[in-house]
């Protein structure tokens, strides 16, 4: 079972929010809360049984963001709000979802959904990362010759014409005989993230996050590439919590 908190002042986007995440099997709304005070007293008491929390952003004492600042919120949040200037601010705040009101069934399906995949990510993430870690260079190919480029020195993966190409720190490329499926696999989960289908991205060439249109963010890195690096929205939260780890 999935317990959900809900902390909201509206009693109807409350009530509503509530029908909508128990119509979804396996998931319960265990309180429902309106204001500040009273959402840090309960998460210091129960937030270890907490699964998720549904958080506005403008609750009747003042802003939930002082939530944080009171108690270390440790559960995964969804944000529904009417407001979208907050969204980066959110993503700092263990926010994995950001919902605009009014909202739809299906974007509280789809927050939920995401939910339960980083919930199975993060499962399989100290397995993964031990399995990714062992490797330690890469084999490329430099005009006639084939060299090793070390983990460390990969800035960017990227595959372009069905092509897959390597760009170290030096903003040198190279071709690679792998995919990009296979490089994301092999690279350590802690240190690369795809952040597309054609595209894997070292944390250290992460230089600015900008947002971008339809709540997406645009990244920009070290490396000058041929094409805007752009985020989706619903790979937003999970790139931030990478980011920030």
């Amino acid at each position: 079972m999935t317990n959900v908190l809900i902390i909201e002042d509206e009693p109807s986007t409350a009530e509503l929010l509530k029908e909508l995440i128990e119509s979804r099997s396996g998931h319960r709304v265990v309180e429902t809360l309106e204001r500040v005070d009273t959402a840090v007293q309960y998460l210091k008491d129960h937030q270890q049984n907490l699964d998720i929390i549904f958080l506005d952003i403008h609750l009747a004492d003042g802003e939930s963001f002082h939530i944080f600042k009171e108690i270390d919120v440790i559960v995964p949040v969804i944000f529904c709000t009417a407001y979208d200037e907050y969204l980066l601010k959110a993503f700092k705040h263990n926010g994995i979802d950001y919902i605009l009101k009014p909202f739809k069934q299906s974007d509280i399906e789809e927050a939920l959904v995401k939910f339960e995949g980083l919930k199975l990510s993060f499962a399989s993430k100290n397995q993964h990362g031990q399995e990714n870690s062992s490797r330690r260079s890469f084999l490329v190919h430099y005009r006639e010759k084939t060299i090793p480029i070390a983990v460390e020195q990969i800035a960017v993966v990227l595959i372009s014409e069905g092509i897959t190409y390597l760009y170290n720190h030096n903003v040198d490329s190279f071709h690679l005989a792998k995919t990009i499926d296979e490089m994301e696999r092999s690279l350590p989960i802690g240190d690369f993230y795809r952040v597309n289908r054609q595209m894997i991205l070292n944390r250290n060439a992460v230089t600015e996050i900008e947002p971008y249109f339809h709540r997406k963010v645009m990244v920009k890195l070290t490396v000058n590439l041929p094409e805007k690096v752009i985020v989706s929205r619903l790979k937003v939260s999970s790139f931030m919590k990478w980011l920030e780890q």
